[in-house]
């Protein structure tokens, strides 16, 4: 903003002609400019501006036939600082913002403060006698780190796991706890002037601990997180689900991928290819327009290498698919960690417990890093039978969720839910086991069928030819 108390802000200085009340015009602008502003369309087209620099939320459904979206240029990324691990960096406020919009869980209290002071002339040229705040107070909680404490989310967590009260005392709060608040923060932080961006309440608080421990008799190490648990619906593998709906093989948003995945070995070819090369042929056209820009175009081609790659993985790999299998998603971060031994990875067994129920899984995918909770939509069905890919089957922190670190296989293959479930028992068993009356879900499998031929079932093949 200029110096100059004369000035504009973002009007553009023409050259001053003697005799014209410069000063006055100004003046008389600035409170037309200030009566009028309101009664027009700018402050939302201000609003609507920032929204697209600063938003990163996946773009609305789109199907292969359509031109690829391109995504909004990102903001210009801060500098570098020095902070010290677990703090946040300075903020930088850019001009201009609107708060008010908010997010419906932020307690927004707002205060008119007066003061007495002297004389306008002295006053207006204080900085400090025109101000208004804007904090936004953020508690971080303390990790759960006894059996006391985790009983007020699952009373009977004691009972379901025995040997928890023998593993606590030793148990550590797992560095990955203050990484995700902080995490969390940094998120909040760079959203602050779109609070109806921010992270919900609901969403900051999604976990109740992260903690490490080892079994006395065994030293199997075991990694305890307590969450919700939302809901997430990618994957696909061709030898097991050949059919998928058009909705999802012609979506630009759904990810055909899992991070746990293994060596294809049927002929039938993953579903997912088909709107894959969809899009890549709607890309090509528009790289042929010559109306395409130059920019628009090189985005193109690069998002026709992203499909042509995924496609060489969909031909040569399967993956799990959330609707059938049921697995967990850890974040991303923790699971990249090679230097932590209690840190999962993706393969290792888990077992998930809510209420008296006991659920076999794996650790089948990556997340954010801001978040954690997240089940396919196979598990989160058998936890809730209403759970979908827009409604989670738990909001409650009364989720948990058991890793055995360093426990996957070392080839991965074709999900076996019965080896998985012969596993988990294993696993437990090493920890105290199961408590009485408590028994591991035994997962069936749901995937389609493929009818077999008469011959194929043995039966005599019917007569051909005329009777």
């Amino acid at each position: 903003m200029s110096s100059n108390p004369h000035e504009l802000e973002g009007v553009r200085r023409r050259e001053r002609r003697p005799g014209f009340p410069w000063i006055r015009a100004a003046v008389f602008l600035l409170v037309c400019f200030a009566i009028a502003l309101p009664f027009t369309p700018l402050p939302g087209k201000i609003k609507r501006g920032l929204k697209e620099i600063l938003r990163d939320d996946p773009p609305p459904e789109r199907t292969a036939s359509q031109p690829e979206p391109a995504p909004p240029a990102p903001p210009p990324a801060p500098p570098e600082t020095a902070s010290p691990p677990g703090t946040l960096p300075p903020l930088v406020v850019p001009a201009g913002t609107d708060i008010r919009k908010l997010s419906s869980e932020i307690d927004l209290k707002v205060n008119f403060e007066p003061v007495d002071g002297g004389l306008a002339s002295a006053v207006r040229g204080d900085d400090d006698s025109y101000t208004a705040e804007y904090t936004l107070r953020v508690t971080i909680p303390s990790a759960a780190d006894s059996l006391e404490d985790l009983r007020q989310v699952n009373p009977l967590l004691g009972a379901i796991l025995p040997g928890l009260e023998e593993m606590l005392p030793g148990a550590a709060v797992s560095q990955w706890f203050p990484v995700l608040y902080t995490n969390k923060s940094m998120r909040l932080r760079k959203k602050i002037l779109n609070l109806d961006e921010l992270l919900s309440r609901h969403n900051f608080y999604d976990c109740e601990t992260m903690l490490t421990m080892t079994a006395g008799g065994s030293d199997r190490r075991v990694f305890l997180m307590q969450a919700e648990m939302d809901v997430v619906s990618d994957g696909s593998d061709g030898d097991r689900l050949p059919e998928m709906p058009e909705k999802i093989v012609n979506s630009t948003n759904y990810q055909p991928f899992t991070s746990y995945g293994w060596r294809k070995t049927g002929d039938v070819p993953n579903p997912m290819i088909a709107g894959w090369e969809r899009r890549i042929a709607t890309a090509r056209e528009e790289m042929a327009r010559a109306e395409t820009t130059p920019q628009r175009r090189q985005w193109l081609q690069d998002r026709v290498k992203m499909l042509e790659g995924g496609i060489r993985d969909m031909k040569a790999r399967s993956f799990l698919v959330a609707e059938y299998d049921p697995f967990i998603v850890i974040p991303v971060n923790v699971l990249k960690d090679r230097a932590d031994p209690f840190a999962p990875n993706v393969g290792d067994y888990a077992v998930v417990i809510h209420g008296k129920r006991v659920f076999p899984v794996i650790v089948g995918d990556g997340g954010p890093t801001f978040k954690v909770g997240e089940g396919s939509l196979r598990l989160a069905k058998e936890i809730n039978p209403k759970a979908g890919i827009y409604s989670r089957p738990v909001s409650d922190l009364t989720v948990t969720y058991l890793v055995f670190p360093r426990s996957a296989e070392k080839s991965w293959r074709q999900p076996d839910y019965a080896h998985w479930r012969s596993r988990c028992e294993e696993l437990l068993g090493e920890i105290g086991g199961l408590g009485d009356g408590y028994v591991l879900h035994e997962w069936a499998d749901l995937f389609p069928k493929k009818e077999e031929s008469a011959e194929e079932a043995g039966e005599p093949a019917s007569p051909s030819g005329p009777e």
